[in-house]
């Protein structure tokens, strides 16, 4: 992911969702292998063994907006059906500090909570490394080679099963979710398909096209967006390292095991100085910085965004609403830009595990081993079809070479929100374990990133946009990923709630959110004025405090992981 999660929520509707899991056999008409002695019956749910077992709800708090699935999700109904449960989603709808304040003040927390270090600092979760070596020995294998990566380095538990970065086999790379500066694909098309390398020439693109079409399907043309939102402001914040050459580290640049803070560094002031010079000249979105998460997507799916930095899974589904309408053009490329051609782009990387997100078990759960067995069985290899590729016959066919394919109608569903609703198990597959990289039949995990399926899924539109560049798929835009420091990424680091780190690091947030948009609104004349204001409160802070911490965290790592 990017950028240390901060989230704010505020409580959203509570829906009751049926489903009890019996957890028999394997699920659908898949026989392969699976990870792990498959448990059945009750055996695998904590049943009595004498078939299903006893009804058990299970409350989930999701740290983020969602919606509801529809009472009769075929996924959840066959969950329901065949594994044995009851759960209660609650989704983010607003503050999620408050929220969060209310649920430790009053030790009120559902069974399952998605993660927070906030949570953990209070001591809402329970500890799961005694409960997995004991009962879940099908996520045991899943985490072996990432099990000392998973301890909290305050105290050597384990509260959170990370939800992504757990790798089986090579890592697959047909669609990239991380970091960039996005482009609509018109504008490079009807630019003659440049290969476009830095900042200037993005902007002087996206200029030119905007003063051409001022307006797309009768609507203002939105030249640059920048989202400033809760805990996603890595839109405003996070630029300037990688324009520098330098991967994903949230607030801080990480250079031979050091990181320092880059919010008051000249290399920032460039980036903040051209957005200045952009917004002079009419480029970035009047009600940027106004906006909420909801309002930015919207803007995004109705095809008149020309451009903005964000990480690609952030508006996925705003991009997926354009592909439903077939407006394909108006899609997105990710740019790795850098301030100077010669500087090597760093935005790809190997996939890191997602430490503090995922679920975690709360200390009000009812029955923890009933919980655990139920991952643990999810884990497995039939589950984890049925949840990333769906229903076999349905979602997907197998050919004559066992490889997995989808039909065009079946990958039209698979961007479709709405069908999503009824037909997928986002949520709880979001948050959960999961497999990635291959299944033991050779196949990938992730239909987006099964090669022949991913080539065969290509709209014409998209085939004549790779090939006029000369690529398979749009990661070839950037620089292949080198391996990952053993510490890697530094915005995983836990600044503990209270420390003399976090309080820092918020109040350093805060002065950016304040300053930044201020420096990016100036009169062109003003801005090193408020530049100079802005850099001058940031000094004021103990900033060691906070590097001290990360680093002495980077250096736990060093010493601490490993990775066969």
């Amino acid at each position: 992911m990017g950028g240390k999660s901060k989230s704010v929520i505020r409580l959203g509707m509570i829906m009751l969702l049926s489903f009890s899991f019996i957890l028999a056999g394997c699920g659908g008409s898949d026989k392969t292998a699976t990870t792990g002695d498959a448990k059945t019956g009750s055996e695998a749910s904590g049943g009595s063994g004498e078939g299903k077992p006893e009804p058990f709800e299970i409350t989930a708090f999701i740290g983020e907006a969602g919606q509801q699935p529809t009472p009769d999700n075929k996924i959840y109904k066959k969950i329901k059906d065949e594994l044995g449960v009851t759960f209660k989603f609650e989704f983010l709808a607003g503050d999620l500090n408050q929220k969060l304040g209310v649920m430790i003040a009053g030790s009120d927390y559902p069974d399952i909570m998605t993660g927070n270090t906030k949570l953990t600092a209070a001591g809402a979760y329970i500890p799961l490394e005694d409960l997995i070596e004991e009962h879940a020995p099908n996520l045991k294998k899943h985490y072996e080679k990432y099990w000392n990566m998973m301890k909290d380095p305050n105290d050597g538990h384990i509260y959170i099963l990370p939800n992504y970065g757990a790798y089986n086999g090579e890592v697959s790379s047909t669609w990239y979710s991380g970091p960039a500066f996005w482009i609509q694909k018109a504008v490079l098309e009807e630019a003659g398909y440049p290969k476009v390398k830095t900042l200037d020439e993005y902007f002087d693109l996206i200029a030119k096209y905007k003063e051409k079409h001022p307006n797309i399907d009768g609507k203002p043309t939105i030249g640059f967006e920048i989202l400033n939102y809760d805990w996603k402001n890595w839109g405003l914040f996070n630029a300037p390292q990688h324009l520098i050459g330098h991967p994903n580290d949230g607030s801080v640049v990480v250079n031979d095991g050091k990181a320092e803070i880059f919010a008051d560094k000249d290399y920032a002031k460039r980036y903040y100085q051209k957005l200045n010079e952009i917004n002079a000249k009419g480029l970035i979105d009047k009600e940027t910085f106004t906006q909420n998460y909801d309002q930015y997507l919207a803007k995004i799916s109705s095809g008149t965004v020309l451009g903005m930095f964000d990480q690609h899974w952030n508006f996925q589904n705003a991009e997926n609403a354009l592909i439903t309408q077939k407006k394909h053009e108006r899609t997105y490329v990710g740019l790795p830009l850098v301030y100077d051609e010669s500087t090597r782009d760093y935005y790809l990387d190997r996939p890191a595990l997602n430490l503090n997100n995922g679920f975690g078990i709360s200390v009000n759960a009812k029955d923890p081993v009933k919980i655990i067995k139920m991952w643990d069985r999810l884990i497995q290899e039939d589950w984890q079809k049925i949840l990333s590729w769906g229903i076999e016959g349905e979602d997907y066919i197998v050919n004559e070479k066992g490889r997995f394919m989808k039909t065009q109608e079946q990958r039209d569903k698979f961007t479709d929100a709405t069908w999503k609703l009824a037909n997928k198990a986002d949520t709880l597959y979001s948050f959960s374990p999961k497999m990635q990289g291959f299944f033991s039949d050779g196949n990938a995990t992730d239909g987006a990133a099964q090669p022949e399926e991913y080539q065969a899924g290509l709209e014409e539109y998209d085939k004549k946009f790779l090939k006029a560049y000369g690529f398979n798929s749009y990661v070839d835009f950037f620089s292949p990923a080198p391996e990952n420091p053993i510490y890697y990424p530094a915005w995983s680091v836990d600044l503990v709630e209270g420390s003399e780190a976090k309080i820092v690091n918020t109040k350093q947030n805060d002065l950016s959110t304040k300053f930044l948009p201020k420096a990016i609104l100036a009169n062109p004349a003003d801005f090193d004025g408020v530049w100079t204001e802005y850099t001058n409160e940031i000094h004021k802070l103990n900033i060691k405090a906070y590097e001290d911490r990360i680093n002495e965290v980077l250096q736990w790592r060093i010493e601490n992981w490993s990775v066969k």
